[in-house]
């Protein structure tokens, strides 16, 4: 017999209403161990995501593990919330430090979206066990890393297995914005695709100029 949904209808896609997320070392000592993706491809999917959190309100936890010695974390990421500190850790798994916790269920929000270096221990261990612990947890894999190709894909996999949903940054906006009807947040959402979006923000930028538009 198949169990029963979780969620049905639009519960079943992520809205920023029941949205948090979760943005794991991204500090310049795990940059140094990342040999999964081009480092500037993460910094760019990693500050997508987060000015993404920003223009839809999504609450966003900052967390980083010994910074004294390991970097703080990236300005890409801590310029988009500047007034937040982020949480300073000792443990690896970022799920045992009991503010992180605190931090998220205060939130209310039970989908948690986690990104981070590296994927295979940073992303993992907390996306596991918050998992276990109740949340509907999505990572956000093109703004993770792991410190060999198979290493991120072995972790991938792992949380698939154990009922982590991989998603990319532009799937999780594209889902936060999901109607053009809402206009309020269109223009943010231009703007960041103009400025992490690739081939899709230059594609953007043309379509702009073809249609008589200033994308400024």
């Amino acid at each position: 017999m198949t169990a029963a949904a979780p969620y049905t209808g639009l519960q079943a896609l992520i809205t920023p209403q029941d949205s948090v997320l979760l943005m794991i070392d991204h500090q310049g000592s795990q940059f140094a161990g990342l040999h999964s993706h081009e480092p500037g491809a993460v910094v760019n999917a990693a500050a997508g995501l987060t000015k993404a959190a920003k223009l839809f309100g999504v609450p966003t936890i900052l967390t980083t593990v010994v910074a004294d010695r390991g970097g703080r974390l990236i300005p890409q990421i801590q310029e988009v919330l500047p007034d937040q500190e982020p949480i300073e850790r000792t443990t690896v798994n970022s799920w045992e430090d009991q503010r992180v916790v605190d931090a998220v269920r205060v939130t209310g929000r039970r989908n948690l979206l986690i990104a981070g270096l590296w994927t295979e221990i940073c992303v993992t261990f907390p996306a596991v066990h918050a998992l276990a612990d109740g949340y509907k947890v999505f990572a956000v894999t093109d703004a993770c890393g792991g410190v060999s190709p198979e290493a991120h894909e072995r972790a991938v996999q792992r949380m698939v297995q154990a009922g982590v949903v991989p998603l990319t940054w532009m799937a999780v906006a594209g889902e936060w914005q999901r109607d053009w009807a809402r206009e309020a947040t269109v223009p943010g959402f231009a703007e960041i695709l103009f400025a992490h979006g690739g081939g899709v923000g230059t594609s953007l930028a043309w379509e702009f100029q073809l249609l008589g538009l200033d994308k400024t």
